[in-house]
């Protein structure tokens, strides 16, 4: 049972030790902490850099150049804006060379609301990454995709971005991971025995692996989550688990939801999505960056333009709200961004709607 922080470490253990990862680093990302959220800890070519998030990305792309596979890190996406202009150096490389410079970086980050990080540690990266070609971009909703995408990364030579629902680093997920302990309470207790370190002194500490496999989540796939044929419903990250959460309390409404997890941004499985709109001719995109501008307009603007004669309710896009940060007080924060309420209403208000 492990949680997505776990499985990102085992990932990226896994790369080390098999897929020519050289350096994992960032602010933190070292021993002793092994990253704020310690998705890190125990990685063996982990280090901790200075407080330089230009200085970050900038190594990485040094190490690309150089020929070595690099995870960087940015603590929250909330202060990678600033590097906006080397992430589209980084992305132009290939395209720009002819394909004789590649970039096998990885830059993971932590996104979204969940934790009560107010106005500083809150921040969604999606809208803005996907304006910046030449990345290919995956958010996962689970520990296992979280692993499987992350192998998937680092198989890449290019570069990738990983974006890390915070909300969800701490939740276990229900899938196990490939050659991590059973499933059971027992089975979580000595997963945590073996990868996390100590609370207090760490410096003699040192993890015991299990035998982990390849699993990898190929970069482009959606996964259904749930059948349905009323309504398309299609979401990533943090809100995935609500729009579930909804799709089991609308069953019993009768309302039957086809829910999407996108796992990836770009390219996304523009196919999936397609086949669910033609069968439930309805569809609502749910994420939590702001709504101006959002990822899921480009998704409606394709939907209209591709099944305009077809649908049969309009598309809609249900996602953060457009202000300029999330308030620290619960209350504030959970108006801000989607919760399951308004994934509900929005639902029954598409799946109500006749053209």
């Amino acid at each position: 049972m492990a949680n997505m922080a776990q499985a990102i470490r085992m990932a990226l253990h896994y790369g080390e030790t098999h897929l020519g990862l050289t350096d994992v680093f960032g602010e933190d990302v070292g021993p002793p902490m092994g990253g704020v959220f310690t998705a890190t800890q125990g990685v063996k070519c982990s280090w901790n850099s200075p407080l330089d998030e230009r200085g970050i990305i900038g190594a990485a792309m040094g190490l690309a150049f150089a020929g070595q596979h690099c995870v960087a890190e940015i603590q929250f996406c909330d202060y990678i804006f600033n590097t906006i202009d080397l992430l589209k150096l980084a992305g132009n490389q290939c395209w720009a060379s002819h394909g004789d410079w590649c970039m096998p970086m990885t830059v993971m980050t932590p996104v979204g609301s969940g934790i009560r990080g107010s106005i500083y540690h809150s921040h969604s990266f999606d809208a803005t990454m996907t304006h910046i070609p030449g990345w290919k971009i995956v958010m996962p909703s689970t520990p296992l995709d979280a692993y499987g995408l992350m192998l998937a990364c680092l198989k890449e030579k290019n570069p990738t971005m990983f974006l890390k629902p915070k909300a969800l680093l701490y939740v276990r997920g229900t899938e196990q991971i490939p050659g991590e302990p059973p499933l059971t309470a027992e089975g979580d207790k000595q997963l945590k025995e073996m990868i996390n370190a100590p609370l207090g002194d760490r410096s003699k500490w040192k993890p015991k692996w299990p035998a982990l496999t390849d699993y990898t989540v190929e970069i482009g796939k959606a996964k259904r989550v749930c059948e349905g044929e009323h309504i398309t419903v299609v979401s990533y990250g943090r809100t995935l688990p609500l729009c579930i959460q909804v799709a089991d309390q609308l069953r019993e409404e009768g309302i039957s939801v086809d829910l999407i997890d996108l796992r990836t941004l770009w390219p996304y499985d523009w196919e999936m999505v397609s086949e669910s709109i033609r069968k439930t001719r309805r569809v609502l995109y749910v994420n939590e960056d702001t709504e101006v501008t959002n990822f899921g307009e480009h998704l409606v603007r394709r939907t209209v333009e591709e099944f305009f004669y077809e649908l049969e309710a309009r598309p809609r896009v249900l996602a953060g709200e457009f202000i300029p940060g999330v308030g620290l007080a619960d209350s504030l924060e959970m108006a801000s961004v989607p919760q399951v309420g308004s994934i509900a209403r929005a639902i029954r208000e598409v799946a109500a709607e006749r053209a």
